[in-house]
């Protein structure tokens, strides 16, 4: 299964904020669309979380070569 890039995750986020504004949703629904929309949170902030490592990392062998 292929996994979302981040911006795709934030598109998804952002549909699933509009359903619920929408108030067309029945409770179900909107149980399940809220459900969907905090595991794309978790998945966007893993995300964020390895790419800060990627660019701290870069940014750190920068600093040492500097030096």
């Amino acid at each position: 299964m292929k996994k979302n890039t981040f911006e795709e995750n934030l598109n998804s986020i952002d549909e699933i904020i509009e359903k619920l504004e929408n108030g067309q949703l029945n409770l179900d629904d909107s149980i399940k669309e809220y459900e969907s929309a905090m595991k794309l949170l978790k998945e966007s902030s893993e995300m964020l979380k390895e790419a800060e490592g990627k660019i701290l990392k870069v940014g750190n062998s920068d600093i040492e070569e500097i030096k």
